[in-house]
């Protein structure tokens, strides 16, 4: 899979662009707030119609304007696609070989990206909806019943949560009512929880040779689970019976809170080296090591998933990797993977390992 051109229009700093790229490595390179990130976000958003950087689309538009438009050309192994988004203030169109698609969930999947940039270093560090966050843009992007059963949950869960409030505040008295969404919740919560189960299992099965590699076989690292029910890795009639039990248990908790403190919205994932959770006991060094196993793991899982390896995007992350790591990415990527690279000097970037990067120099959302 590669991306062969995207074109832009009103997309944040840039009222019109057109680039062809290379079906191994791009790399732009400018000063900050010139637009290289950008550039990045724009593939970004056309392939997962949201935005790595924001949750509010019109901070993607081009001030002063209404709308704006991205349009990419896809290789996939035997087929050509055809991507186009559309972003305004009255939502998102998406289409697909110029069809508009009904559902953004048939869309997203047809290209798919893995972003690697220095805030992913909070994967370790960060809070547990970073940890969320993570499984469901990797994930979403591979299964498409797990888009639709996370819509669903957070649907039901904002509704639960809008009852619970009535409840709370006295204007509303009908908890046989609670119930039924209860169930509902714990119906697609236990098809989220298994899915994501599901999806750490077979992405440490690529982590962990991964990891042991760039250690040198000191390291074993492991993925585990944290989510309300005994064990996520059970059959999801056991999960959809565990879960609703626990609402139930905190039925009169959550009246009292307004919202709801069970389920996959709070669940989480550690990060164990050697048996040691690495957001308590790990070193720096430790954290990017397993960040950039995590990351060199996506790759594979996706070449699995879906018979073709992603596009890689790099933000400005070379430079937060010493040289070993640097070039062990490097060197695994190389001639396999298309791959997108943000830098404000060459100097950041071992060009030894980079066989004819085609190079593209960023000034105030141009091209030079």
């Amino acid at each position: 899979m590669y991306l062969q051109n995207i074109k832009l229009r009103n997309f944040r700093n840039y009222a019109q662009l057109s680039l062809q790229f290379s079906p191994q490595t791009n790399i732009f390179i400018g000063q900050n707030a010139q637009g290289k990130t950008n550039l990045l976000e724009a593939i970004y958003v056309v392939a997962l119609v949201r935005s790595h950087r924001t949750s509010n689309n019109q901070e993607l538009i081009s001030w002063g304007s209404d709308f704006s438009k991205l349009e990419a050309h896809v290789q996939r192994a035997t087929t050509h696609l055809t991507l186009e988004l559309i972003l305004s203030l009255a939502g998102k169109k998406a289409s697909l070989n110029h069809i508009e698609q009904k559902k953004l969930s048939s869309y997203i999947g047809k290209l798919n990206v893995v972003l690697f940039a220095p805030e992913d270093l909070n994967l370790i560090k960060g809070a547990p909806s970073i940890r969320r966050r993570f499984i469901d843009m990797e994930l979403g992007q591979i299964d498409q019943a797990y888009l639709t059963n996370s819509s669903r949950y957070r649907q039901v869960l904002r509704q639960r949560n809008n009852y619970l409030k009535q409840l709370q505040k006295k204007q509303a008295h009908d908890q046989v009512y609670l119930d039924v969404i209860s169930d509902q919740l714990a119906g697609y919560g236990a098809a989220v929880i298994a899915a994501r189960q599901s999806f750490l299992n077979k992405i440490q099965q690529f982590l962990q040779p991964i990891h042991r590699d760039i250690t040198g076989n000191q390291e074993q690292i492991t993925l585990e689970y944290q989510a309300p029910v005994e064990d996520a890795a059970v059959a999801i009639d056991t999960l959809y019976q565990q879960l609703l039990t626990k609402l139930n248990q905190q039925k009169q908790h959550d009246i009292f809170a307004g919202s709801t403190s069970v389920g996959p919205h709070r669940d989480d994932f550690r990060f164990l080296v050697n048996d040691n959770d690495l957001q308590k006991f790990g070193s720096q060094g430790q954290q990017r090591t397993a960040v950039l196993s995590l990351k060199l793991a996506e790759l594979d899982l996706f070449k699995g998933a879906v018979g073709d390896y992603p596009i890689l995007l790099l933000d400005d992350v070379l430079s937060e990797l010493d040289q070993f790591r640097q070039t062990h990415l490097l060197q695994t990527i190389q001639n396999r993977i298309q791959t997108f690279i943000t830098t404000t000097s060459l100097e950041n970037v071992d060009l030894s390992v980079i066989e004819t990067p085609k190079i593209f120099k960023i000034k105030a959302g141009g091209i030079l």
